[in-house]
């Protein structure tokens, strides 16, 4: 384990770092468009920012990386971002705000692309899926993280904004000062919205809702809490449960996830997402279940996405896995941009607990297309499914290309081991 993690240690150090920041950034927005008086939808507006810049940046990465090297562009948009954040608080208008969230997500996506081209090139066939999960365990614990660090200051001041900048200029020393040279990020085409939809039916309609979902449920948390009149405190720990849910859950889902007809584990797990949003929204704002509901609701939004890639591969060619990773990513996107929006409108009009309902709907529709889908396609077998690896919302198509070929490879080596096993 030690040899593993000995060559990408300062990596998986710098990405922590820059959750650090990125998640107080998340959170801090909810929080300082209250005090500024900015309305929930105009924060969806700023939310939806960083969807539109992180889909732009997956796309346009790559082809700066293939002109300049990754040690370039790496420490440029790390500058880029690091001003971003101290911009917010001298701009408080929602105009440049969502103008700052795009280029924040611009920069985060290719941040990612980069990171994640220096794990995949690092890491050998024999130990991919232990290192892609311990860079996903990294992600999650910095976004956990930055929540404990909100308390220590004022949203009202610069003070967390600059403390969020400071983290991420930090976060690049580690990785820059252990850079070796590596190929160019080699990013396939994606798949189109028609080919995707006629080869998954499930898997693209499933992972756009769901990144409606996802995105408004992570971007307008610390809305919601602000609106129903939680102290900031409070917010942070409502944050940092969506994604505790999320750790903890990933392994039972996954686990699950190999052993049955998936459809039915995506419908099972999307009526437990409506269930928590349910209690959500019905016990109206105590925070004790406010946490139970954030607890499960982030806890199945994160391996739904995990779901839908490992179920989308396992009706795909092993040479279509890649293309069909970045049509999904790019799919997921779309549904990001447009959650924030729509649940920001809804709350603006309804009320607060609309975040709950909007996400309930999105996890229903979910759970009903799954059991549409069971009587339209017999279920594959044990043998013809791919392995499941947890893969976060947040990776590029990176990431998701190397999880697949990881799949691919484990599923093909079970199938040998039990080949020996029983030679009939």
């Amino acid at each position: 384990m030690f040899q593993v993690f000995s060559g990408v240690w300062a990596l998986l150090l710098g990405i922590l770092l820059i959750m650090l920041g990125n998640g107080m950034h998340f959170t801090l927005i909810g929080l300082r468009g209250g005090v500024e008086g900015f309305s929930a939808l105009e924060l969806s507006i700023v939310t939806s920012g960083y969807f539109v810049g992180f889909l732009s940046g997956a796309r346009y990465t790559p082809v700066l990386i293939r002109r300049v090297g990754h040690v370039r562009v790496f420490a440029a948009l790390g500058s880029f971002m690091s001003a971003a954040l101290i911009a917010f608080p001298l701009l408080a208008e929602p105009w440049a705000w969502t103008i700052l969230r795009i280029l924040i997500g611009f920069c985060m996506s290719g941040v990612y692309v980069a990171a994640e081209s220096w794990l995949n090139n690092a890491a050998s066939n024999e130990n991919r899926g232990k290192v892609l999960s311990a860079y996903m365990i990294a992600q999650t614990a910095g976004i956990i993280g930055a929540q404990g660090i909100l308390a220590l200051g004022d949203a009202a001041s610069a003070a967390l904004f600059i403390g969020a900048s400071i983290l991420v200029s930090i976060s690049f020393g580690p990785i820059l000062l252990s850079a070796t040279p590596v190929p160019a990020a080699e990013v396939s085409r994606p798949m189109s919205l028609r080919q995707l939809f006629d080869s998954s039916p499930l898997g693209t309609v499933g992972i756009f809702l769901l990144g409606a979902g996802y995105a408004a449920q992570t971007g307008m948390a610390a809305v919601f809490g602000n609106e129903i009149g939680l102290s900031a405190g409070q917010i942070a720990l409502l944050v940092a449960t969506l994604f505790g849910g999320a750790m903890m859950l990933q392994y039972p889902i996954g686990w699950l996830s190999d052993r049955m007809d998936r459809r039915k584990l995506i419908a099972g797990v999307s009526l437990l997402g409506v269930g928590a949003c349910g209690l959500g929204w019905v016990t109206g704002g105590g925070l004790t279940f406010l946490l139970v509901a954030a607890f499960f609701a982030g806890g199945v939004a994160t391996p739904l996405y995990s779901l839908f890639l490992a179920y989308t591969n396992d009706t795909l060619a092993p040479e279509d896995m890649a293309a069909a990773s970045g049509g999904l990513v790019f799919t997921f996107g779309l549904g990001a941009i447009l959650g924030p929006l729509v649940i920001g409108a809804a709350m603006e009009r309804f009320g607060p607990m609309s975040f709950w309902s909007v996400q309930a709907l999105a996890f229903a529709a979910i759970a009903l297309y799954a059991l549409y889908r069971m009587t339209q396609r017999a279920a594959p077998t044990a043998q013809e499914t791919e392995s499941y690896l947890g893969v976060l919302p947040t990776a590029s198509p990176v990431a998701v290309e190397a999880a697949a070929v990881w799949s691919v490879e484990n599923a093909e080596a079970e199938a040998e081991a039990e080949g020996a096993q029983d030679p009939r």
